[in-house]
């Protein structure tokens, strides 16, 4: 076949029944999410240096994605609607070699199985295609638009009631759409993305890099406040050489969140739930990560296309690759070299509010009340005698611990006092977690926070909690916001609350280095001893060590009276 020829066939043709039985089982569109992930993996794929999604309600009323891609001629428009088409493979061996984000042909159709679609697309040509499938019925005519497509897709599920009613809340929902966007923003940071949700944009990032995706999705303190990683190395996967290069961003370990969901991890420019390798990312950071907290951070990794399977999964979410471990080991690596090298210094005051918080609590007892201090070590150890036992304190989490049970009994049943902020201030969150705030608006409120959108994914915080004088600063808000996003709200307001009274009492509390005198270390060894719950911090963390005399004895081999 001439090179000519060639150029004039159907970019779109249908595939062999052999390919076909090859292919996982078709795509299955689940939720408005799943519509979204399809359209936007063809705008990719599709060369698109900007994408656009408008989701109204819970995004079975109407999604719509926009991209300025390659378009499609009029005949491959007709033939993508069809079952078992697709431009991205000829063969069943292609798939062992596919270098695109989806490949299975089956996108389009299933969309318009589940729901009405509206395809308007230009590949150049005077005059545009558009393909409208309304309950089963293709009609296709002359449209115009500028070179790229547009697919919108209304009445999801709307033959399905309870695939519909199956579905969560439209807050939810969105939710999910705006975690996929974000997901798929940071794997390919040099195209520009936008998020509208009932008219209002919600994200937008400019298409100019990864720092600057990071910046418009988690705002500049979170985004601005990070170090590039760059990794090449040899690897051997599964005896077979291969060059690996890893990349991203890693935000400052002074910024974490409570669950690994914010380490984004992409392969070959498709964004990937990856354990394993959001584990490799997190022990590259090491022993900078607060325990019990976890990175924000994006790592994107380039393989040859035939270390990695991505159709192990349904939605492509996970993909199989091969070495994995090698993998994983040269991004532990990676993060590792980068943040050795980054300049990690953090300023800041502490505020002490010692004479407050070691004031004795009237008839209270203390289990610590015989306990007669010996003396600091290391300015972060409180060493006492208590009977036969020698006890070890950590100061900062036996403060904690005495201002948390203080702030709890004081605020009771109540709702957090407030302070308000003058002028206010704005925190910018990510798509997801601004999702939350839209959700569980009545919770913070409860909370002590007073928060209204400010554009985007920018709040304006007007005012903070403030519980016995302590005010928060705005960026607290971004820790609940984000315990609200990672728990779905549940455990309700209750739990909200101990998680924010936890934060509140961390920062004031004593820090390893504060200087103690006997006496101040004998009052919060005292107060100590009056919590409910004295062994442990608000979050978890041990507060005493008791050593026995007879460990002691046993060590210098001091048997019987000798």
């Amino acid at each position: 076949m001439s090179r000519d020829a060639e150029t004039d066939a159907p970019a779109v043709r249908e595939l062999s029944e052999a390919t076909v039985e090859r292919i996982a089982a078709g795509e299955v569109i689940t939720r408005p999410a799943r519509v979204v992930a399809e359209l936007v993996e063809n705008a990719l794929d599709a060369g698109a240096d900007r994408v656009d999604v408008s989701v109204d309600g819970d995004g079975t009323e109407r999604v719509r994605v926009a991209d300025d891609g390659r378009g499609m001629a009029r005949e491959d428009a007709a033939r993508a609607v069809e079952p078992h088409t697709t431009s991205k493979i000829r063969a069943a061996d292609d798939l062992r070699e596919a270098t695109t984000m989806g490949f299975r042909g089956e996108a389009l159709a299933a969309i318009a199985d589940a729901g009405d679609i509206e395809l308007v697309t230009s590949d150049g040509s005077p005059v545009g295609t558009r393909v409208t499938i309304t309950d089963g019925d293709k009609r296709i005519e002359d449209a115009g638009r500028a070179r790229g497509t547009t697919v919108v897709v209304t009445d999801l599920f709307g033959d399905r009631p309870a695939r519909r009613e199956s579905l969560a809340s439209p807050a939810r929902e969105f939710g999910r759409v705006s975690e996929l966007l974000t997901a798929y923003a940071l794997a390919r940071p040099e195209v520009a993305f936008s998020l509208e949700h009932d008219g209002r944009e919600t994200a937008s990032t400019p298409g100019t890099g990864l720092r600057d995706a990071l910046v418009a999705l988690y705002g500049r303190e979170t985004g601005g406040e990070s170090t590039a990683v760059t990794h090449r190395s040899g690897v051997d996967l599964a005896d077979r050489a291969a060059n690996l290069a890893v990349e991203g961003r890693l935000c400052y370990p002074s910024t974490t969140r409570s669950t690994r969901d914010h380490v984004h991890v992409a392969v070959n420019g498709r964004p990937v739930r990856d354990d394993a390798l959001r584990r490799a990312v997190a022990r590259g950071y090491g022993s900078l990560l607060p325990s019990g907290r976890e990175p924000v951070a994006v790592v994107r990794i380039d393989l040859p296309a035939w270390a990695v399977d991505p159709n192990v999964h349904p939605a492509k979410a996970r993909v199989a690759i091969r070495g994995a471990d090698a993998v994983a080991d040269a991004v532990e690596t990676g993060v590792c070299e980068a943040l050795t090298t980054a300049d990690l210094r953090r300023s800041g005051e502490v505020a002490m509010d010692l004479d407050s918080s070691l004031a004795p609590v009237e008839g209270t007892d203390s289990e610590f009340a015989d306990a007669t201090v010996l003396g600091v070590f290391r300015d972060l150890y409180v060493v006492c005698e208590a009977g036969d036992d020698l006890l070890v304190v950590d100061q900062h989490a036996a403060h904690e611990r005495v201002n948390f049970e203080r702030l709890r009994t004081a605020l009771s049943d109540e709702a957090v006092p407030s302070a308000a902020l003058d002028p206010a201030e704005t925190v910018t969150l990510d798509p997801p977690t601004a999702a939350a705030v839209e959700e569980h608006r009545e919770d913070l409120a409860t909370l002590g926070f007073s928060v209204d959108p400010f554009g985007g994914t920018t709040y304006r915080v007007t005012a903070v909690p403030a519980p016995l004088g302590r005010v928060a600063d705005a960026a607290a808000l971004c820790g609940v916001a984000a315990d609200l996003r990672d728990s779905g709200g549940r455990g309700g307001t209750d739990a909200l609350r101990e998680a924010l009274l936890a934060d509140l009492a961390c920062h004031p509390s004593l820090k390893a280095g504060d200087a103690l005198d006997r006496e101040t270390a004998g009052r919060l060894v005292e107060r100590l001893g009056e919590c409910d719950q004295p062994y442990a911090c608000p979050h978890g963390r041990p507060t005493v060590l008791s050593v026995e005399a007879s460990t002691l004895a046993d060590g210098f081999e001091r048997h019987g009276s000798r």
